[in-house]
């Protein structure tokens, strides 16, 4: 299992993304989130295949290419929060944070 908070910066729109694997390889991803274009995505990727999110191109990927369907902001860190997730809870890698420094 692995559980991500995200803290997306200037909207505010927390999410929490919850992904459990009992093959190492089918996924299931659970997000709750404040954001009604996530809370969509999140209708749509369900249960996915840790081996496609963890290797596809981003034009091939199945986060990637929901995000794409439902998301105006390409900053957004979801759909990447996601992948990782994905990826720990496949035991495709190793758990460690990940953040953004912005100084102007």
């Amino acid at each position: 299992m692995a559980k991500v908070a995200v803290d997306p910066g200037i909207c505010g729109l927390k999410s929490t993304i919850t992904t459990e694997s009992e093959d190492g390889q089918t996924c299931t991803v659970k997000i709750e989130s404040e954001c009604e274009a996530i809370q969509a995505m999140a209708l749509e990727i369900g249960s996915l295949d840790g081996y496609e999110v963890a290797f596809k191109p981003f034009a091939e990927n199945p986060v990637y290419l929901a995000a794409g369907r439902h998301y105006k902001h390409a900053a957004c860190p979801v759909p990447s929060a996601i992948v990782k997730a994905v990826e720990v809870a496949c035991n495709l890698a190793l758990p460690k944070n990940a953040s953004f420094t912005i100084e102007r």
